[in-house]
């Protein structure tokens, strides 16, 4: 059964990003949006199957490194969820309007989502010290420019 309560109790349990050491992970598809498989809340990963939430409890696997670049992002940005996601939502509204160009574009030139998806497939990109950092180069950039890095 869907709880659409679930989320908003988490964010009022949620601990600052670097007291963070492991994400947990449930699943709850009712905040999810069709065609995407999971989501980093206040240091919870919420996945859209039970299945993916299985495959992502404990173990290292690329999304769940994607989740976990997007708490090393959280820690970057004072250390805090509510800057985290003002931030991401700002990204996210100066980048609408090339949604015109690019399906999701506003979701896919999000300085935070370029780097998750650039590295989600280095599993030892976490380790990194510079992990979490390099959001704030891509933040420099026009949208514009942005897509031209995935035209690449």
């Amino acid at each position: 059964m869907k709880n659409p309560l679930r989320l908003p109790l988490l964010m009022l349990r949620s601990r600052r990003p670097s007291r963070i050491k492991e994400m947990g992970v449930v699943c709850d598809d009712f905040w999810l949006r069709r065609g995407y498989d999971a989501l980093t809340f206040f240091g919870t990963v919420v996945a859209a199957t039970p299945e993916m939430a299985a495959s992502m409890q404990g173990k290292r696997n690329r999304l769940k490194n994607h989740e976990t670049i997007h708490l090393r992002q959280a820690q970057d940005t004072h250390d805090s969820w509510l800057c985290f996601y003002a931030l991401y939502l700002w990204y996210y509204l100066k980048a609408l309007p090339m949604n015109r160009r690019l399906k999701n574009a506003a979701y896919v030139l999000n300085p935070f989502e370029l780097e998750a998806y650039r590295h989600m497939n280095d599993l030892d990109y976490t380790n990194d010290p510079r992990c979490g950092t390099e959001w704030r180069r891509y933040a420099r950039m026009k949208p514009r420019e942005r897509l031209s890095l995935l035209r690449l």
